[in-house]
């Protein structure tokens, strides 16, 4: 298995998301279908490693993100290029359902 996927707070998340693809996953401890989702991510994001950046936002930690980014239930999807929302999808889905996203934004 490759790296962790990095949980991203206040500080280093304008940083992180500036520039090229980034994938976030919105999440919360006491959310289950994000602890089901969570191994699924990881797959993704060690399958599109030198394309995608992946991080993971804690709502519960990280409030003004998830704010900024409207995230009203978890899990929640954000796709970034270049700072920019491109894809956002919330909900438990399979990781071939992602992937086809993600694949369409990689052409």
């Amino acid at each position: 298995m490759g790296e962790e996927i990095p949980e991203l707070t206040n500080g280093e998340f304008d940083l992180f998301v500036r520039e090229g693809l980034v994938f976030l996953d919105f999440f919360a401890d006491w959310c289950m279908p994000c602890t089901m989702m969570s191994p699924i991510i990881d797959e993704l994001a060690e399958k599109f490693r030198d394309k995608i950046k992946f991080g993971k936002v804690n709502v519960d930690d990280g409030q003004k993100i998830a704010s900024k980014f409207e995230v009203s239930s978890v899990p929640t999807f954000v796709l970034l290029e270049e700072g920019k929302i491109v894809e956002r999808f919330s909900g438990a889905r399979s990781g071939e359902d992602i992937e086809e996203i993600l694949k369409k934004h990689l052409e």
